[in-house]
């Protein structure tokens, strides 16, 4: 079949399956399997990031801890607690790691203050920088505090400029 150049919407009710053929064997390889629940079984392209808005996995840290990467990975994390608690972020080889981060790779992380009864504070680790939006304007983009209680929600960008270092800037 030759390539099909669709405008507008294109629809199936049992998904869509990206194949490859073997030029020797003609054999059917599926790489991709896009529908209810993506998935991809053979990606060679670089520096390609998956963002899941919808965070079907989360991690509570209720206390003054080091989040460890995989914490991290999941990109929200959610805090109750009664009393003060610092969180600081894994190494930037630690989290690159457990992220598969190239230079560019961003990962949004959310943290959930709204079930806690004290702030919660965001510290970076060795490979971990401010960026300088968030050195420049401490108050907003380098606010590393997250309130308690309804307003207790945060948004912060970690952008690795490499795969074991990353910049970190509130953006929410």
């Amino acid at each position: 079949m030759a390539n099909t150049t669709f405008n507008g919407p294109v629809r199936s009710v049992n998904g869509f399956q990206d194949i490859s053929i073997s030029a020797t064997t003609g054999a059917v390889t599926v790489d991709a399997t896009f529908g209810a629940t993506t998935s991809v079984t053979n990606l060679t392209t670089t520096n390609l990031v998956f963002t899941d808005q919808n965070h079907p996995t989360t991690a509570a840290i209720n206390a003054t801890a080091t989040a460890t990467a995989a914490q991290v990975a999941t990109g929200y994390i959610t805090s109750t607690s009664a009393a003060a608690t610092t969180i600081t972020l894994p190494t930037g080889t630690l989290l690159g790691a457990a992220i598969g981060a190239a230079k560019g790779t961003v990962l949004d992380l959310y943290i959930d203050n709204t079930g806690g009864a004290n702030t919660v504070t965001i510290a970076v680790a060795t490979n971990g920088i401010l960026s300088s939006a968030a050195a420049d304007t401490p108050g907003s983009f380098g606010d590393l505090t997250v309130a308690s209680g309804v307003t207790g929600l945060a948004r912060f960008t970690i952008m690795f400029s490499s795969a074991t270092a990353y910049v970190f800037t509130r953006t929410a």
